[in-house]
């Protein structure tokens, strides 16, 4: 897989307590079209755009941990709205596991997209790489 790096949200970051991507998606701001109807913003719809989350170091102490994807507004995501999200077990929290959305999840209408983690226990260990990607590899 291929990452731009203006598309990052988080670049081996560790993550031993709960909380944000390091980085956001800042999608732009949403305009009416001259003379057009307001246009209703939802990213994940048309062509998939491929997203990945990765662990790239084992995770170690918790019981498990959920990612999810988030959108608002708001560049400080006082009102996130959770898209998907999925709990991953520490028993597979081992360095290559990805998360099970390999792209962009309807009903993205936020300007901004992170990913948040949640963690279940006392991490001692782990960290994530997850961001935009040109594809995935599945195998």
């Amino acid at each position: 897989m291929i990452f731009s790096t203006q598309q990052m949200l988080s670049d081996g970051q560790s993550v031993t307590v709960t909380a944000a991507s390091t980085h956001t998606l800042d999608t732009g701001a949403f305009r009416t079209p001259h003379r057009g109807n307001a246009l209703n913003r939802d990213l994940g719809k048309g062509t998939p755009i491929p997203m990945l989350a990765q662990v790239v170091e084992n995770f170690a102490g918790l019981t498990s941990l959920k990612i999810s994807v988030q959108c608002d507004d708001d560049s400080n995501f006082g009102s996130a709205k959770t898209v998907i999200e999925e709990t991953i077990a520490v028993a597979d929290l081992k360095a290559g596991r990805q998360a099970s959305f390999q792209v962009l999840p309807n009903h993205l209408t936020g300007r901004y997209i992170r990913l948040y983690y949640t963690t279940v226990g006392t991490a001692t260990a782990g960290k994530i790489t997850a961001g935009i990607t040109l594809g995935n590899q599945t195998s």
